[in-house]
């Protein structure tokens, strides 16, 4: 059994995005953007890709990656891992999202910090830069307790700044207490294999964040911090972004 291993859940279709992991930058698949990218910023651990079809497994194959076919019909991306983890067997799982091709090594590395102690999941958050992004539903918001511990997951902007009425400054983006959450995770083998046993929450239903299901039913998430961003493709103008970043050809 490996210690700790980095899995990769991809499902071909993509309801804002179709078949983003195949959409290509460059010349080279999204999917094969972020497999390079995790191999080069932390070559120590083990890494697997859990594709749902075999034009996902495809383009990773050819340049040696490790895939594992997993149902089509999940409803999480978390529900994938476990499948997935049951051939892998790590007693820790790292989950890096495949449409993240910004990912770090300290980002990682975190992570594998954090699920090394004796909570059941982790992930990552970092500061709000842009009001813009506070009042978009596709930017997740975490606030958390005092011990680091996760509170809750939105869409939604908050805390609400009662005393500011409708409009929320710069300045006070700033200085609140939420932080963007960063698609990232960190899951105990034990947790992992019970969460696919788990009924979707009904905060789940009504706010499409998987997460939830861990609060609603009485775990722990670690929530580390960093002011590393990234760069997330949701959507086809996200691509632009990404590219924007790369190195000139």
């Amino acid at each position: 059994m490996s210690e700790i291993a980095i899995i990769v859940p991809c499902r071909l279709e993509s309801s804002r995005f179709p078949r983003k992991l195949l959409h290509e930058i460059r010349g080279v698949p999204l999917v094969l953007w972020v497999a390079r990218r995790i191999q080069a910023e932390t070559p120590e651990f083990p890494l697997w890709f859990a594709v749902d079809d075999p034009l996902l497994a495809a383009p990773l194959e050819s340049e040696g990656f490790k895939t594992l076919m997993t149902r089509p019909d999940h409803t999480s991306g978390t529900d994938r891992l476990a499948e997935a983890n049951r051939t892998v067997g790590a007693s820790r799982v790292i989950n890096v999202q495949a449409d993240e091709p910004m990912v770090t090594a300290d980002q990682i590395r975190t992570l594998a910090q954090l699920i090394a102690g004796e909570v059941a999941m982790a992930t990552l958050a970092t500061p709000f830069q842009r009001v813009v992004d506070f009042y978009d539903a596709n930017q997740v918001k975490v606030v958390m307790r005092r011990d680091g511990r996760a509170l809750y997951f939105s869409r939604s902007r908050m805390p609400f700044p009662r005393d500011l009425g409708l409009t929320i400054e710069d300045d006070w983006v700033e200085a609140n207490p939420c932080r963007r959450h960063l698609g990232l995770y960190a899951y105990q083998a034990g947790l992992l294999e019970k969460f696919a046993s788990l009924p979707p929450g009904e905060l789940e239903r009504i706010e499409k964040l998987e997460q939830l299901r861990v609060l609603e039913n009485g775990y722990d998430i670690a929530v580390g911090l960093t002011n590393e961003s990234s760069v997330g493709i949701d959507t086809p103008a996200d691509t632009a972004k990404f590219e924007a970043l790369l190195p000139p050809t």
